[in-house]
């Protein structure tokens, strides 16, 4: 075989080897890869970097008076001063009440309730109930805590008054003054029950219909059908549903603020989340103090990621992240 001929075989041999590794698929982690990627720089831009640099803020005396020319560094001072805050342990306080009622009664309980209600009604009934239920978390929040002003004004105004007083019972006055836990509660509840309430619904509809009626078969009736069937099986969108929630109402302050300002009074209905935002940018002083309210921030932070380690062993992630024991085809 001449030199020539060796030349092309051996360049065509190449190019049939540049084709073949074209076409071989990429190795699974690439893929996997170049689909998180984006997620990934999204997710790094609004949070890592967000979270990061709030907690150099922390460390700064950032606020109006200074400027962004005259600050310090202080270190852990700032973290020092919420622990001497005699204010901080009554926000402290009523943040854990705000979330522990809000989550408990509403966000999943009433939630689940109402999955379940609406679980075993016709299809075009169920879809219409849960229709209705989403209907405050859609509406804008400045008119939604407008009408619960409304609902709870003075008689002859308020709806709940009025109410009571066709019901023969006694009106009160004002109730975000007079009973302002109950409100501000309410007021979230109503709002978070909707979102557990379409995750639960559709893990129940994901429960393979056989299984229910082998349970009536056996003769379990309504209640030994929920409690021996149906929550068994609702372990992962609760945790999901708990943890999502308890995080969101630590963050959230924006229906606390528009109903009662963290008020009556001093403090009353104050979370977490408004007492660093009153820090940081609203305060009755003036002065801005946004190196504190970012150590407020990183210590909500904190207190978020402490609830979620604690949810995750309450519901043995490690066993609902098991191969299950049988496969079934």
């Amino acid at each position: 075989m001449s030199e020539s001929g060796a030349g092309t075989g051996a360049a065509s041999h190449g190019r049939a080897a540049a084709v073949l590794a074209a076409a071989r698929p990429a190795a699974p982690w690439r893929l996997g890869a170049g689909f998180l990627l984006p997620f990934a720089l999204v997710v790094a831009v609004f949070f890592l970097i967000p979270a990061v640099l709030t907690v150099i803020l922390s460390l700064t005396d950032v606020s109006v008076a200074t400027g962004l020319r005259d600050f310090r560094w202080v270190g852990l001072e700032n973290y020092r001063r919420i622990l001497t805050d005699p204010v901080a342990g009554l926000v402290l306080r009523n943040t854990l009440l705000y979330v522990g009622a809000t989550l408990t009664l509403f966000n999943v309980g009433l939630a689940l309730v109402l999955a379940l209600a609406t679980a075993f009604l016709p299809q075009r009934w169920g879809g219409f109930f849960r229709a209705v239920w989403l209907l405050p978390r859609i509406t804008p929040s400045v008119v939604y805590v407008l009408m619960w002003k409304y609902f709870a004004a003075e008689p002859p105004y308020g709806v709940i008054n009025q109410v009571l007083a066709a019901l023969g019972l006694p009106a009160g006055g004002n109730w975000l003054y007079e009973h302002p836990w109950p409100m501000v509660i309410a007021i979230n509840g109503f709002v978070g029950a909707s979102m557990g309430m379409i995750i639960f619904s559709a893990a129940i509809q994901a429960i393979p219909r056989e299984q229910l009626i082998a349970a009536q078969v056996d003769g379990a009736g309504t209640w030994a059908l929920v409690r021996r069937v149906v929550l068994p099986q609702l372990r992962w969108p609760a945790l999901f549903v708990a943890a999502y929630q308890t995080l969101s109402l630590l963050a959230s302050y924006e229906y606390i603020l528009l109903a009662t300002d963290g008020g009556p009074g001093f403090y009353t209905t104050e979370v977490w989340a408004l007492y660093a935002f009153h820090t940081a940018l609203s305060n009755y002083f003036g002065n801005a103090q946004y190196g504190l309210g970012a150590a407020l921030a990183t210590v909500l932070v904190v207190i978020g990621l402490v609830a979620s380690v604690l949810y995750l062993r309450f519901f043995n992630f490690r066993q609902l992240t098991q191969r299950p024991r049988i496969e079934v085809s």
